[in-house]
């Protein structure tokens, strides 16, 4: 009886793998948290000027965005504390940036947190994003 549930299961096993992964892009994330942020703010429409700014202001801890990323964003930036190498933010230069939620979410939760002493507003990852997208390689 047992061998004859394994035999299921791989036939199972082939179609999930064979399913096509839907990879997101950053526009996807950069739509995803303008709607987001119109949820509190309906007029609320992303600026690259303000991910520029938010991108290279220097907080609290005196770091930025720019402190490990760099101010080019198309540039390989490197981590402030640890010296760890960081490919280029900007998907134009790093075609696997923005891809995956869980990533992303993961990053912007930890850097935030980091850089600002909180989490990022929708907004703010919307403002970012926008920046982002707008720098060529």
């Amino acid at each position: 009886m047992q061998k004859s549930r394994l035999h299921l299961a791989f036939p199972l096993l082939a179609l999930v793998l064979a399913l096509p992964v839907h990879a997101e892009t950053p526009k996807d994330f950069l739509d995803r948290y303008q709607a987001e942020a119109r949820q509190s703010t309906p007029s609320f429409a992303p600026s690259v000027e303000r991910g520029q700014t938010f991108f290279n202001t220097v907080r609290d801890k005196d770091w930025s965005c720019a402190s490990c990323h760099t101010r080019n964003p198309a540039a390989t930036g490197k981590h402030a504390s640890t010296g760890k190498t960081i490919e280029p933010m900007a998907p134009a230069a790093n075609p696997e940036r923005f891809v995956s939620e869980r990533t992303v979410e993961k990053w912007f939760t930890r850097n935030c947190k980091d850089v600002l002493g909180r989490v990022c507003s929708p907004a703010e990852k919307a403002d970012v994003i926008a920046y982002l997208l707008s720098i060529s390689r």
